[in-house]
């Protein structure tokens, strides 16, 4: 006798499927949410959810054999901005960062986010040593570069000659405080290892401490693990230097605007701009060996330099300034920062160099935060938080509020310049 029942119901081992697909994205998740977590610890206080982008990018072997996935291609050169600020060296010191975003009407003043649209924000490198909110500093610029992106704005961050010291290893303008900052980063950022071994699903965390020392000669006993926090987290590679510090530009071109953290020489044109922010990008992601690449070492070299940002204009070569500047397409002046300027920004050299950090960091003189703001192709001004200064003109060249003289400077006496070492 036939069975003329229905067959069962073909659905059970799709459910079974489902539910095996669900159980596989458990380790991801969980990977996903030990690392916001940690964010949110040593940031004080801020989330930034995982990018899910890096599957869509090439792979490379690191020096260590390590596979990678490679980094989206550096952009050198922008068109003219509507609006662009550019801020100068910030030095660890969250308060006055956050102060200089606020006068531009870059963020929030309650919220700190970012409220600058389609605006660009330009930052000219030295977030590293002298403070102890450098690692804040890089998560809340982070945070407003995703933000900014979300508005059709941009964030740009470059490198100074304390981000390249720091890979390299060289903390000798590290504060306590900020020795202290990457030991609570190293200590969070193990416990989520930890957890995350736990898994069967992911991966066994690399250890950030493979191959760094023990001990060192001459360092006290007290900051020793501040130390290999910081080789851990800043060298080529680090979990800290291949997040964020790739990111950074080592030469920009905006417009009729060139940004570089110390200056640029006519060799280095020569050698290529968009060659050394690749080179210099492939040496913090660890395919270039420990040292950085020659034209970021030495008193001439790109971060360095300080040439165009003498005291007194007549000391600044600006012949070479002009010969440089003739040889990149369309530029006007050049924007460093570097060497601080005790009395504000300021222009040289019938304001082709522009000079714009004003030592605002406690680590530094503690001066009054000042942004430069250029409108497209246009007019420049300065923004000051100094109360003494309260109309803000434009004009077809920089003009501030402040004082008056060519280039800014006072008709009898130029601004002293405060060459703070390294």
């Amino acid at each position: 006798m036939e069975d003329d029942r229905a067959p069962p119901p073909a659905a059970a081992p799709a459910k079974e499927s489902s539910s095996s697909s669900a159980c596989k994205d458990v380790p991801n998740l969980l990977s996903s949410f030990v690392d916001t977590f940690i964010d949110f610890s040593v940031s004080g206080g801020l989330f930034l959810l995982p990018q899910n982008d890096q599957n869509a990018l090439p792979y490379h072997r690191n020096l260590g054999g390590d596979l990678l996935p490679s980094p989206p291609p550096l952009q050198t050169y922008y068109p003219p901005q509507d609006r662009l600020i550019a801020i100068g060296d910030l030095h660890g010191d969250l308060e006055k960062t956050k102060e200089s975003l606020r006068l531009a009407k870059l963020i929030d003043p309650e919220s700190g986010k970012w409220v600058g649209g389609s605006s660009t924000l330009v930052q000219i490198g030295d977030v590293l040593d002298r403070g102890g909110d450098e690692l804040k500093i890089l998560y809340y610029l982070e945070k407003l570069r995703r933000e900014a992106a979300r508005c059709g704005g941009t964030v740009i961050t470059m490198h100074g000659n304390h981000e390249i010291m720091n890979v390299e290893g060289d903390f000798r303008y590290v504060t306590h405080k900020g020795l202290d900052e990457f030991r609570d980063w190293a200590d969070w950022y193990c416990i989520g290892n930890r957890m995350k071994s736990l898994c069967k699903g992911l991966e066994e965390p690399k250890d950030p401490f493979d191959g760094v020392p023990l001990g060192f000669k001459k360092i006290k006993e007290e900051f020793v693990d501040g130390f290999r926090a910081r080789i851990a987290a800043l060298r080529p590679n680090g979990p800290i230097s291949s997040r964020f510090l790739s990111k950074n530009l080592t030469v920009l071109v905006v417009g009729d605007s060139v940004f570089v953290h110390g200056g640029l020489l006519a060799a280095h044109v020569s050698y290529g701009l968009e060659r050394i922010n690749a080179e210099v990008r492939d040496w913090v992601h660890g395919l270039k060996g420990r040292s950085a690449p020659e034209y970021c070492h030495g008193r001439n070299a790109v971060v360095w330099l300080r040439n165009f940002s003498h005291e007194f204009a007549e000391k600044c070569d600006c012949s070479a300034l002009e010969h440089v500047l003739s040889t990149i397409p369309g530029a006007k002046r050049m924007i460093m920062g570097h060497t601080i300027q005790e009395f504000g920004i300021n222009g040289v050299c019938e304001e082709r160099a522009i000079r714009i950090d004003v030592g605002m960091s406690k680590g530094c003189i503690n001066g009054l935060p000042e942004v430069l703001e250029i409108n497209g192709n246009s007019g420049m001004r300065i923004l000051t938080s100094n109360p003494l200064y309260e109309k803000k003109k434009y004009g077809s060249s920089v003009e501030s509020e402040r004082r008056p003289g060519p280039g800014f400077l006072p008709q009898e006496h130029g601004p002293k310049q405060v060459e703070v070492k390294a």
